[in-house]
């Protein structure tokens, strides 16, 4: 099953990508920066705030290159179009747009080894861009084991990519020049949701569970208006590893309201909610010390994304 968070990446992906592919101008027909134009405001009002970045072709030529590098839709070509594209233009404005195309791609085939690659390729040519950012550091988050070798360096670089995506929120996503606000908004609220979650997650892989309970509120927060199970079912285990019962079955009861029928996150919010309901039925009263948990104190909650292709770190 897809978490909540990963649908929104791909439909942040292609608000990205339709920002790219209509801000991206060759000279004569491009206009000048969004956070260059002067907003209409009464005198002495205060700036407005940019609403993100626009990218320029330095040539009708490179123009060509990238619309058709941009037009395909077979993942591999298009990352091997983005390869031949960044070596030819190795000082485009554009290369990033192409290798978040492919990660889109690869992103909505499942095979996330090839969204940490391509997302990586695109960072590594817009270090600012949180789309690229936070899509790779969920993606470490989800898939690194406590058997990986290079278990440490995922999970450092997924909580450094989570970091730059938050920093980066106001002035590093591509928006169409006449974007809608609130859909800007809203991209902007689950590109937060999903950074903090990679954040709790980063935490409760390492045990940090009071700081995975402080990352998962925020994400809790971020996305209010479409409140996610997963991201409730993850804080009521790092909750319930605090031995904070109560709050841990607040938590699991919200899980289970916002779950889908069927789903995973149902039947996992659902063994979470028992488990933490015979525990507090066992207790001995306000105040009084929790008795032995009935079962195992749960992990971290299983990846509810797709898992990768090919699982090899």
């Amino acid at each position: 099953m897809k978490s909540a968070g990963f649908i929104a990446v791909l439909l942040l992906t292609a608000l990205a990508s339709f920002g790219q592919g209509n801000q991206t101008q060759a000279p004569a027909q491009s206009a000048p920066p969004a956070q260059n134009a002067a907003p209409n405001q009464a005198p002495g009002a205060a700036p407005a705030k940019p609403a993100g970045r626009m990218l320029q072709a330095q040539s009708q030529e490179e123009m060509k290159a990238y619309q058709d590098a941009f037009a395909l839709t077979d993942p591999d070509k298009v990352e091997a179009a983005a390869t031949a594209f960044a070596a030819k233009y190795p000082n485009s404005q554009l290369r990033a747009s192409l290798y978040i195309r492919a990660m889109n791609l690869y992103a909505q085939s499942n095979n996330t080894d090839k969204v940490i690659d391509a997302g990586r390729q695109a960072i590594a040519a817009d270090p600012i861009n949180p789309v690229p950012l936070v899509q790779v550091a969920s993606a470490l988050a989800e898939t690194t084991h406590d058997t990986d070798l290079d278990r440490e360096q995922r999970l450092a670089e997924a909580a450094k990519d989570a970091h730059a995506a938050i920093d980066n929120i106001d002035t590093g996503l591509l928006v169409p020049a006449n974007a809608d606000p609130a859909r800007v908004e809203g991209a902007k609220r689950s590109i937060l949701t999903m950074a903090y979650d990679t954040l709790g997650m980063v935490d409760l892989t390492k045990q940090d569970y009071a700081s995975a309970v402080t990352n998962l509120q925020k994400a809790i927060s971020e996305s209010s208006g479409n409140p996610e199970a997963v991201l409730y079912l993850r804080l009521s285990v790092a909750q319930d590893k605090l031995k904070q019962y109560p709050q841990a079955l607040d938590s699991a009861n919200k899980a289970v309201q916002y779950a889908k029928d069927g789903t995973m996150a149902q039947n996992l919010a659902k063994q979470q909610q028992a488990r933490l309901q015979k525990l507090m039925s066992a207790e001995p009263g306000a105040g009084g010390a929790a008795p032995m948990s009935p079962s195992p104190a749960p992990t971290t909650p299983p990846s509810t994304s797709p898992a990768p292709s090919n699982p090899q770190h």
